[in-house]
């Protein structure tokens, strides 16, 4: 029964997308690296594939983990977050360097595992809470009609006269308790056609919320660094407290549902399936992971080495320790990326390098590689910048030769100054932009076009002068 209902839930993240889709889905953010996309397109449709198999050889088959080589800015952190969106699939990104740094103390690399579970259990329970959204709506609706319309404090049920009907005396009051029954119902549902109308949501309500407290503990640490046992249990020992508050009935909504939606869910069902969900469907995306390629004559090599060695077991799969209980790694994707500009993949260990067997190169961003980033993918910056503004009331155009005239700032910024990719392009938007986005609120309605003029005026002198766009482009 148990596995039937893990079934089902996986085929709710076992996306049945065809390769060509997934690269079409993520051509709309991502400009280029055809080669990087089609790999972990083809790593994802395996995972489809291998749901699609028996038991026994499911157990088999293992990712192909994937490592992204090429310069900063390019696009390889991105592929794979826009990669685990498209897919709803549990995604953390992490720095390899993060342990390597000197005199760190308590998070270990198996940290990475228990993240990649926190993002799992919130993910199914927000799958989970929209199974149970219209109980819990109804029960909302409930709550916040007892806090707009009380029930009298003496019920009417339990009035002490209620069943005396002997006297002249206990027939009036039970015809009042009657009377004043029928009023408070009629109170009641007009309070709640009201409520269902909107036209309460202003109105100021009284709400209990539970808050717990956070130990204070000393040297700095926190309960992340500390024994997942000993966490659990001062997540039982430390009370929760009870605070009221007064809020609007829209937020006290938004409030009571969470309450109704949690009261309705089964912690220990969604745990289980979330370690499911984490070793069949999470990635783990390894940034950095050149940083800790050992070099001769660093200090820091012994610490680079054991990074390597403590990452091994992790990507080669094994059982990680949680409060919620064990998580074998064995089916993680693992997607790692680095520059590698002073080193090679092939300087890595060999068994790590054996873990990584799919190796793709991303390009480093052309001109009309910049041309096209500001122009098509769904949310590229001239798009944001546009209504951005236009919330201010002025029209923002992008002509033609601007964007060209942006893209060749960008490129040529980058060949003498230090290639950061896109990323180029987000400071120099702003500084394009800082003018007229201080001024915006003073101007009232109007119509700026960013032209190729427009763009040599205020960031021409910049980028020719190499050493004043070190600082400012």
């Amino acid at each position: 029964m148990a596995s039937s209902k893990a079934d089902s839930q996986n085929q709710t993240l076992a996306t049945p997308m065809k390769p060509s889709e997934i690269v079409s889905a993520l051509d709309q953010y991502i400009v280029g690296q055809g080669d990087a996309k089609r790999a972990v397109a083809i790593a994802i449709r395996n995972r489809w594939r291998r749901q699609q198999l028996s038991e026994e050889m499911r157990a088999e088959v293992s990712p192909k983990n994937i490592m992204m080589i090429g310069s900063t800015g390019v696009g390889k952190t991105e592929i794979a977050r826009r990669l685990a969106k498209l897919t709803n699939a549990p995604f953390i990104k992490v720095e390899a360097t993060k342990y390597t740094e000197v005199g760190y103390y308590g998070r270990d690399v198996e940290s990475m595992v228990r993240e990649l579970l926190d993002n799992s259990i919130a993910l199914v329970r927000r799958i989970e809470k929209e199974k149970v959204k219209d109980q819990a709506n109804q029960n909302t609706r409930e709550k916040l009609l007892d806090l707009l319309c009380p029930e009298p404090p003496v019920s009417f049920s339990n009035h002490p006269f209620a069943e005396e009907a002997d006297s002249p005396e206990a027939d009036d009051i039970n015809k009042s308790i009657i009377e004043a029954e029928e009023s408070y119902r009629r109170t009641r549902e007009k309070m709640g056609k009201m409520l269902d109308d909107g036209k309460l949501e202003t109105r100021n309500v009284e709400i209990v919320i539970d808050q717990k407290s956070s130990p204070i503990m000393m040297g700095g640490m926190n309960l992340e660094q500390m024994d997942v046992d000993f966490q659990g249990m001062m997540d039982k020992i430390m009370p929760t407290n009870k605070v009221k508050r007064e809020v609007s009935v829209d937020r006290a909504r938004q409030i009571i549902f969470d309450q109704q939606a949690d009261s309705l869910l089964d912690d220990e069902k969604i745990d289980d399936q979330a370690i499911e969900v984490a070793e069949n469907y999470g990635i783990i995306f390894l940034d950095e992971i050149d940083k800790v390629v050992a070099t001769e004559g660093k200090s820091a090599d012994v610490s680079r080495q054991g990074v390597q060695r403590d990452l091994l077991p992790i990507v080669e799969g094994t059982s990680v320790k949680t409060k919620h209980g064990y998580i074998r790694t064995d089916h993680i994707l693992f997607v790692a990326a680095g520059a590698f500009h002073k080193n090679q993949p092939s300087e890595l260990m060999p068994e790590l390098q054996g873990r990584f067997p799919i190796r793709v190169e991303l390009n480093d961003l052309t001109q009309n590689d910049f041309v096209r980033i500001l122009t098509e993918p769904t949310n590229s910056l001239t798009r944001q910048y546009s209504q951005l503004l236009a919330t201010e009331g002025i029209e923002l155009e992008f002509a033609e030769d601007g964007i060209e005239a942006l893209a060749d700032v960008a490129c040529r910024v980058n060949e003498t100054t230090m290639n950061i990719g896109a990323r180029r392009l987000y400071t120099m938007l702003e500084r394009l932009l800082e003018e007229l986005s201080f001024e915006a609120p003073d101007m009232g309605q109007g119509r700026v076009v960013v032209n190729a003029a427009y763009v040599q005026q205020r960031l021409g002198d910049i980028a020719e002068d190499e050493d004043l766009s070190r600082f400012i482009l």
